[in-house]
């Protein structure tokens, strides 16, 4: 379990709690959607569509996969300082939040799947259509929440500090470039249209991903088991393994076996081959856990890692 959730009263827990409206939140996602469809359609070409598709691609896989899922948040592998800040920049012009609210948003949320029990909201439990509201309009407030202790090498950082109050004005130089290369129609698509496309699909494969598909693995006394989604393993960049993330959450590698494809995966060890990253994690790197067990109980553990 995360060590930046801490439990600091016997009343903590992850299950009492209401969901209220988010509102910088859910007007960041509204206005950018607002724009997408009023410009959208009398702006399109071939190009903008490219383009959009193109930055899609790259800052949702090498930013939000790489920098902060899989760098940031679970320390997967290491790389200087400078190619983290680059990676993590990256991430932030998805357009989800800053270093800090990253962190704190997916470590609450796997804090609460590891227990047994916890809110609706932390499960994708409820119809698609609920879920979508809470966790792009939404935020639940715990009743009795853990501690939130990220760790000094994000607090003590005057970098992150900058990202995490500009996180959102982060995406006008992007805009301006895109505006001298393609004019309006770069822009719409390039930003609006992104943007609108890379967190409708990070809620999407999340919802999936904790209802239906294959399982491996199983986590004894988790409230919350992930799934693995065959056919969107490309184009959530790997995240769509999520039964494999469930049971080595500090791997690099998501995609374990030869049909699983993990672009995420192949960027880092493109960049541990110019000399970018050391010390890729993989699951026969990492520490047993006794909680893990295989599904149907079939499948040894070794296995995971060829």
């Amino acid at each position: 379990m995360s060590s930046r959730m801490q439990t600091t009263s016997a009343r903590t827990n992850p299950i009492d709690g209401r969901v209220v409206w988010a509102p910088a939140k859910s007007l960041w996602f509204t206005s950018m959607a607002a724009v997408y469809l009023a410009f959208g359609p009398s702006t399109f070409s071939w190009s903008a569509l490219v383009v959009a598709g193109l930055l899609t691609g790259f800052t949702v896989c090498v930013g939000h996969s790489v920098g902060f899922h899989r760098l940031l948040i679970h320390r997967s592998f290491a790389c200087p300082r400078w190619v983290e800040y680059l990676l993590v920049t990256t991430g932030v012009l998805v357009g989800m939040g800053g270093p800090r609210k990253m962190l704190r948003m997916h470590d609450s949320r796997d804090w609460a799947q590891r227990l047994p029990e916890c809110h609706p909201f932390f499960r994708h439990s409820s119809n698609i259509l609920r879920d979508w509201l809470w966790n792009l309009h939404c935020e639940l407030r715990l009743a009795h929440p853990p501690d939130f202790r990220p760790e000094e090498r994000v607090t003590g950082s005057r970098y992150y500090r900058f990202l995490d109050h500009t996180w959102m004005l982060m995406q006008l130089p992007l805009a301006a470039l895109l505006y001298a290369l393609g004019g309006i129609p770069f822009v719409v698509w390039g930003i609006c249209g992104r943007i609108v496309l890379s967190l409708t699909g990070h809620w999407l494969i999340g919802y999936i991903a904790h209802n239906t598909g294959e399982r491996d693995w199983h986590v004894d006394g988790a409230s919350v088991q992930g799934f693995n989604v065959r056919g969107l393993g490309l184009i959530s960049m790997g995240e769509a393994w999520h039964n494999n993330h469930h049971a080595f959450p500090e791997s690099a590698r998501l995609g374990l076996e030869a049909s699983q494809p993990d672009p995420g995966w192949w960027f880092v060890c493109l960049l541990e081959r110019i000399g970018l990253a050391s010390e890729l994690n993989e699951p026969g790197d990492l520490p047993e856990r006794a909680e893990l067990q295989s599904f149907p109980n079939t499948k040894p553990r070794s296995a995971s890692a060829t």
